[in-house]
């Protein structure tokens, strides 16, 4: 997938939401895009996905090809098929006309014409997989928004696209919820998934996200490997915060006591202030 400086304004908007992004996508990998509110990862997300210019119209100018092709070349409903989408709000994911969680997950594969017995199997080993059994004859309308975002995903996952769209999954979730669906995604990237996540929270980022995408007003201003990104000065230009652990691997480098290097994830800053202890008290001991 690539995009070649891509810009698009909405029809209803008096500016560009996106302006001269260039972006190669990588197969395989977790690329996380943050920003500022309004910085246009939505807008990148629904460009990606083909709702723009499929669904939401305006002024798209540039080059956008996914799997080879020209996103205009597209018809919205292959496309639909070969990326998956999970929509920054749960309760609009739900489709409100089924009666069973089971049903709604099947619908997705039902629009594709998937024979019956292949559905069920598919679905069902979703539900095991996620375990979500418990939900499964619920009304999918009745479901808080925490178990609403893992129907939406169990519907994703049952229909198997290769390249996943995830915009803010936790922006309306407690904590608990927002583990539960990083351990969701923790899954798809194991299976070798292909995904674009928005997400505000930087410390997840660092935790799952191979690569990051910085955007601010409209443009991408920095793409690279999360730990280059994440330290880099660009970011704070952008005002995205960084981890607090990596705050505090730079403070303590600027200080002149740095650690052998700076952490991105909390796991990294124990490890590496664990060894800043052994080695202080090796050196107490050899006086």
């Amino acid at each position: 997938m690539s995009l070649h400086n891509v810009g698009f304004t909405y029809a209803y908007g008096d500016k560009p939401a996106l302006k001269n992004v260039s972006l190669s996508i990588k197969p395989g990998l977790l690329y996380g895009v943050v920003g500022l509110n309004a910085s246009g990862k939505s807008t990148l997300c629904s460009v990606i996905r083909g709702i723009i210019p499929h669904f939401h119209h305006g002024d798209l100018t540039g080059q956008v090809k996914i799997l080879g092709k020209d996103l205009l070349e597209w018809d919205p409903a292959e496309l639909s098929k070969a990326i998956g989408y999970v929509f920054q709000n749960p309760f609009t994911q739900i489709s409100g006309v089924k009666e069973t969680v089971f049903e709604e997950i099947a619908l997705g594969l039902e629009n594709l014409g998937v024979e019956r017995e292949e559905m069920i199997e598919r679905v069902t080993a979703v539900v095991r997989e996620l375990g979500i059994e418990a939900l499964i004859r619920k009304n999918p309308n009745e479901l808080s928004g925490g178990q609403r975002q893992k129907v939406a995903f169990a519907s994703i996952i049952a229909m198997d696209a290769d390249f996943i769209v995830i915009d803010e999954p936790t922006s309306q979730l407690d904590p608990d919820a927002s583990e539960a669906v990083f351990a969701i995604i923790r899954k798809l990237k194991e299976r070798g998934k292909s995904i674009i996540l928005v997400e505000h929270k930087i410390d997840l980022m660092a935790e799952y996200a191979d690569r990051l995408i910085v955007l601010k007003g409209a443009e991408v201003v920095l793409e690279g490997p999360t730990r280059d990104v994440l330290v880099s000065a660009e970011l704070v230009d952008a005002s995205v915060p960084r981890p607090e652990v990596t705050e505090l691997g730079l403070a303590l480098a600027q200080a002149g006591r740095p650690l052998r290097s700076i952490p991105i994830t909390r796991a990294e800053a124990r490890e590496l202030v664990a060894d800043r202890i052994q080695e202080a008290s090796h050196a107490h001991s050899a006086l």
